[in-house]
């Protein structure tokens, strides 16, 4: 959920604790928002507030010529040592840190156009030779500069001129014509024409195919109403992560814009902290005027109350006052015609959420602010507990804002006297905003519960692999919470029909499809965010008419057991998962091993006879008998999770080793953990294909491409077993066996592979993901 510090969290908890039970009961006994939020104003204090200010100090965010020196030290380093890349992540962050028109600002950018010479990213490096030259560069140093900018000219000047070149030589062939490649369509958000959205009270409003929609096919483009980018580096199993080598730490932080989340080696950094930082200017301006303007002398106090909070504050930053009035007004006007009715993400197909809303047909989605304002809050399902760490948070986030200066301008009411009657300020400001902030903190408290059941992380495909290997390698992790107001339309299935896949950056619709006009995106409203982030859903295998379009929360039915999955959801999102995975017959594999196998079974042996096994019993006494009935060999639960413990210690030492670049140790490891695993495991168990796909990895590394083909072969088993033969992780495993056969040079098993990784990548990923250009250039090269 993205909650705050932990210091914070138990700061509150202590104050829950301790609050007279007269006044838990007030509190816990309120039903309505704004109720809550005035009870919260009532109980917070400048303790409260004092104690914030304690823990942000450990946060700080301001400028620090100290640390900016310390950065371009370490950026000088890695430079001596030829790691460019990490030298202009240092120098970056110097640049971030050093204050504006400072010296050090200056050597920073000077140093870092150095690296991006290196890096032939020719235009970034004049851009901070610029840069340098403006905040004061020393000028016996200049000449330095000079013979840098003359380099990068002559290699610009250089490509412009082969490009012209070959513009001439295809203009002047008198052969066929040249084809053009068709002009690719700028992005249009919205639900495809074949879907249509339907309603019950049972389900809510949800997304249904109107029409035969194919496997691969776009169901929809959506776009967060806003995001924020999470500090660090996160994996989607939920182990934390980083880049983390000899040239230094980075996290998400450092390496994406913190407005669109496009990677960038050469960020400009906010003028006012030394945080947040973006791609271009064009996201430093947009990202203020909507809501760093604000956030930016409160970043450190943001830092502690979390991800949620920050995000909650910025999607009521960004609807302004007039949009929150007009929502706040459609509220009134439904409880007086008191009819009920269901909005989703909030409601899965077992899930009948309901809140007040006159009309389905007319409902909310898109990008307008209604479709996130009419979101689920689901106040009184959350706990008290919950609700007032919830409530104290944005409490206290109110009277640190009440002392922050004016309102930001688009919660500044545009008349010329204020609500009360003051007279605006010499800015155009009220000088008394009381009302404005009281509402604020009202609608931030309102978002900050419903992100609980509405939230959706952006997750991006971070590379694991050594910089050399010859092999992908990668991993998914979490860079971003975001709010997508039409994705939230979709309800939950732990084994569901479609696949999303997130894109930054510039956003352009790779298929070029021209979506219904009357889900068509507000562009005018949205500004700049249409270069920001996109999720594109794609129909994971057929749907038929009338079938619901279902995609999955997080618990997933080939990775948890139904028990485990739906005790998540019903403390997340309070539903009890009926789809059709959790009502078939319930798994009972063992423990974390907890996973469905496709092949029917457990993916254990018999240590007797060699047959394989059936679990006896579903609680922790239980024991696995051998399924033949002439053996009957008998061997306790806790026996298997004692092996399996003891495979996978030595697996993690394993990939341990190969990160430290000690791959024949890691092998001769992985080598004793399979014997050991041969003994109870099948090959279409989990832990089997983590070991073969392990054991791969070393092989690789040591350049046995054929060892290394063959036990990822093995792997692929385990994952088809596991995941299914058309999911996109058989496809990315798929993927790097093609790169295998290709490096070790068998030709005919690496076309043979080809043909299949690419039907799944265009299934998941589309058909213009890099990896298929990858898989089209090994293709071309084995057939000469």
């Amino acid at each position: 959920m993205d909650p705050p510090c932990v210091q914070w969290q138990d700061h509150v908890a202590q104050k829950w604790t301790a609050l007279d039970p007269e006044l838990k009961e007030h509190f816990t006994s309120q039903l309505e928002i704004d109720d809550v939020f005035k009870c919260a104003l009532t109980l917070a204090s400048q303790d409260d507030l004092d104690f914030l200010q304690s823990i942000s100090a450990g946060y700080s965010v301001q400028k620090d010529t100290g640390q900016a020196t310390k950065c371009r030290e370490r950026g000088n380093s890695s430079f001596k040592s030829r790691d460019y890349a990490a030298a202009a992540l240092h120098y970056s962050q110097g640049v971030c840190f050093a204050p504006q028109t400072s010296e050090q600002l200056s050597l920073c950018y000077a140093n870092r156009s150095a690296a991006l010479l290196h890096l032939q990213h020719y235009q970034e490096c004049l851009d901070d030779i610029d840069k340098a030259v403006k905040n004061g560069y020393p000028s016996h140093l200049l000449h330095k500069l000079e013979d840098r900018r003359s380099q990068c000219l002559k290699q610009l000047s250089g490509g412009q001129k082969r490009q012209e070149d070959h513009h001439n030589l295809t203009s002047n062939h008198k052969g066929p014509d040249v084809v053009k490649a068709p002009s690719v369509e700028r992005l249009t958000c919205g639900i495809h024409p074949q879907v249509t959205v339907g309603y019950s009270l049972e389900k809510g409003r949800h997304l249904v195919a109107a029409e035969r929609i194919a496997a691969g096919e776009v169901i929809l483009n959506d776009r967060p109403y806003s995001c924020v980018l999470i500090p660090g580096m996160e994996e989607v199993k939920g182990k934390r992560g980083r880049l983390d080598t000899e040239r230094g730490v980075f996290g998400i932080e450092h390496r994406f814009c913190h407005r669109c989340l496009t990677e960038t080696l050469c960020p400009v950094p906010c003028e006012g902290c030394s945080y947040s930082r973006y791609c271009s200017t064009g996201c430093q301006q947009d990202a203020w005027e909507e809501h760093h303007r604000w956030e930016c002398p409160l970043g450190a106090d943001l830092m502690v109350m979390g991800v949620m909070s920050q995000l909650a504050l910025r999607v009521t930053l960004k609807a302004g006052l007039r949009n929150v009035q007009m929502a706040r007004e459609t509220i009134r006007d439904e409880h007086t015609k008191s009819e009920p009715s269901c909005l989703n993400r909030e409601s899965s197909e077992s899930s009948p959420s309901h809140t007040n809303q006159p009309d389905p047909s007319t409902s909310y989605f898109g990008d307008s602010y209604l479709s996130v304002f009419h979101l689920l809050h689901h106040l009184n399902r959350h706990s008290p507990a919950l609700r007032f760490l919830s409530a104290v948070t944005v409490a206290t986030l109110y009277l640190r804002l009440s002392k922050a200066g004016p309102p930001p301008a688009t919660w500044a009411l545009s008349s010329t006297s204020g609500a009360n009657g003051q007279s605006p300020d010499e800015e155009g400001h009220n000088a008394d905003w009381s009302e404005e902030l009281w509402l604020l903190g009202s609608v931030v408290l309102r978002h900050i519960l419903q992100l609980r059941c509405n939230a959706q992380a952006i997750l991006m495909l971070q590379d694991t692999g050594a910089a050399n290997s010859p092999v992908q390698s990668s991993q998914e992790i979490r860079i971003a919470t975001a709010i997508f107001p039409t994705l939230s339309l979709l309800n939950h299935s732990c084994c569901p029909n479609t696949s999303l896949v997130f894109s930054t950056g510039t956003s352009i619709d790779p298929l070029g499809l021209d979506l219904s006009a009357d889900f068509s995106e507000s562009v005018a409203e949205r500004g700049s965010s249409a270069r920001g982030v996109t999720v594109t859903v794609r129909a994971a295998k057929g749907i038929t008419p009338g079938q619901e379009i279902l995609h999955c929360y997080g618990p997933h039915s080939s990775r948890m057991v139904t028990r485990e999955r739906q005790r998540l959801l019903q403390e997340q999102y309070y539903f009890l998962c009926q789809c059709e995975a959790c009502t078939q017959t319930q798994e009972v594999e063992e423990g974390t091993e907890g996973r469905q196998q496709r092949a029917g079974g457990s993916g254990l042996l018999c240590g007797k006879c060699r047959g394989s096994v059936k679990k006896s019993g579903v609680d922790k006494g239980a024991a696995f008998i051998c399924s033949q009935s002439s053996c009957g060999h008998c061997i306790s639960s806790s026996e298997v999770s004692c092996w399996l413990q003891e495979i996978r210690v030595d697996l993690e030492k394993a990939v341990e080793l190969m990160e430290r670049e000690r791959p024949d140790e890691a092998l001769s490891l992985l080598k004793r953990a399979q014997c050991q695993s041969g003994l109870i495991l099948a090959e279409t168990h989990p832990v089997h294909g983590e070991l073969a796909d392990a054991m791969a990895r070393a092989y690789a590394t040591m350049g046995d491409w054929n060892n290394a083909a063959s036990h990822l072969e093995r792997s692929a088993v385990a994952i088809c077993t596991q995941y299914g033969e058309d999911s996109i992780e058989l496809g990315q495993q798929l993927f790097k066996l093609a790169q295998l056969h290709f490096n070790g040079g068998a030709r005919d098993p690496a076309l043979s592979v080809i043909p299949k990784v690419r039907r799944l990548l265009c299934l998941h990923w589309g058909p213009h993901c890099n990896e298929l250009q990858e898989l089209q250039a090994m293709e071309d090269c084995l057939r000469g």
